[in-house]
């Protein structure tokens, strides 16, 4: 795995952990952003300086890639680990602070409306290209797991104010909405890929914190599949084990759309063949602050699902068992960075290719 971490006077610091034996090791300097794990070359992208570099997990060689554009972020490899993706802005638009809560600047990028462009990066030349306009916020690109040309990104900003998730092809042709909403205050966000690159799942709301449902689209044909959920059920996040049998979320609080009584959960679910998910509690998330979102993902294997956690004050990554060794084995939970020493700086746990990057860009990954 590899997660961003920060410690006194070295912030944003890449390290690697070795799954099997919780060993740590020390990747790249500090100031790092934008980080993303290749599918197969065992290469980590990230951001520094203005500039995009690779780092090999084993030998730790780095090696610089491009110069970024101003503003310019590149959060997304594709499937054949040729092109890198990210988002720019046009020159002229005022920085807008977003170092406090979410809340008091999230409005404010949406109503500024300043033009924002894709482009891609090619990894072998630093070649870049600008191939689509946006007069708005673009947020949340994620390439597909098995087409290396196809796109999906985000219109950011309040999700009952606009239409979220779509895709593109990256010679900016086929651009595509994936659902749109067909009554006020609908909302439909956090989306995610499956891991072979059929289906794109989100977070539907019909309306907003009134029904829930965890949707998903077919892309081939753009057929809905929605399972009901329940309102004690919803989740910040969902994701999806890689055989896609099996979906994870990571709860809520009172204060959050669905106003749960008792949501403060990691929960397992498993679609039945009467169209609805069976419900597990996994983690009781109680003593846990959620304005740092759990952001559940599972490992390839499918056998545990990593998640944040601050239940001791500090922001910690933790895994818990998907299921028992034995009938009536209690699931193990594993702290999986026990250094105290080290203050997690909003590490997100997201495995590589399976595309569900959420924001802001602190990762924690496995090749």
């Amino acid at each position: 795995m590899v997660f961003v971490n920060s410690v006194v006077g070295a912030s944003n610091r890449l390290f690697v952990l070795e799954w099997a034996t919780r060993k740590i090791a020390s990747l790249t300097e500090s100031g790092v952003a934008g980080v993303v794990v290749s599918r197969t070359s065992r290469q980590v992208y990230c951001q520094r300086q203005g500039a995009l570099f690779a780092t090999h997990l084993d030998t730790h060689a780095t090696r610089p890639i491009a110069q970024l554009p101003p503003r310019g972020t590149a959060p997304t490899v594709n499937a054949d680990e040729t092109l890198l993706a990210g988002t720019f802005s046009e020159a002229g638009g005022r920085n807008l602070d977003r170092s406090g809560p979410k809340s008091q600047w999230f409005d404010k990028v949406f109503e500024a409306r300043w033009p924002q462009w894709l482009y891609t990066i090619e990894i072998a030349t630093g070649k870049t290209n600008a191939f689509y306009r946006y007069e708005g916020w673009l947020n949340h690109l994620q390439f597909s797991p098995s087409d290396p040309g196809l796109l999906m990104f985000c219109h950011e900003g309040p999700w009952h104010k606009l239409d979220r998730i779509w895709h593109i092809r990256t010679d900016g042709t086929g651009l595509r909405l994936m659902h749109q909403r067909s009554i006020p205050m609908e909302i439909a966000g956090h989306e995610f890929w499956s891991s072979d690159g059929k289906t794109v799942w989100f977070d539907l709301q019909i309306p907003r914190g009134e029904k829930f449902f965890l949707a998903g689209v077919d892309v081939a044909t753009g057929r809905e599949t929605r399972y009901p959920v329940e309102r004690d059920q919803w989740s910040v996040h969902y994701n999806i084990s890689r055989d896609g049998k099996l979906f994870a979320g990571d709860g809520g609080a009172p204060n959050m759309v669905a106003h749960a009584a008792n949501g403060k959960w990691l929960w397992l679910f498993t679609p039945q063949s009467d169209g609805r998910l069976r419900a597990e509690r996994l983690v009781n998330m109680a003593k846990h602050d959620y304005l740092l979102e759990p952001n559940v993902n599972f490992t390839p294997d499918g056998k545990w699902i990593v998640f944040r956690g601050n239940f001791d004050g500090s922001a910690q990554v933790y895994a818990v068992e998907v299921a028992s060794r034995s009938e009536g084995t209690p699931r193990r939970d594993v702290r999986l960075r026990p250094n105290t020493d080290v203050s997690a700086k909003r590490p997100y746990p997201t495995w590589a290719a399976i595309g569900s990057l959420m924001h802001p860009c602190y990762i924690l990954q496995l090749p």
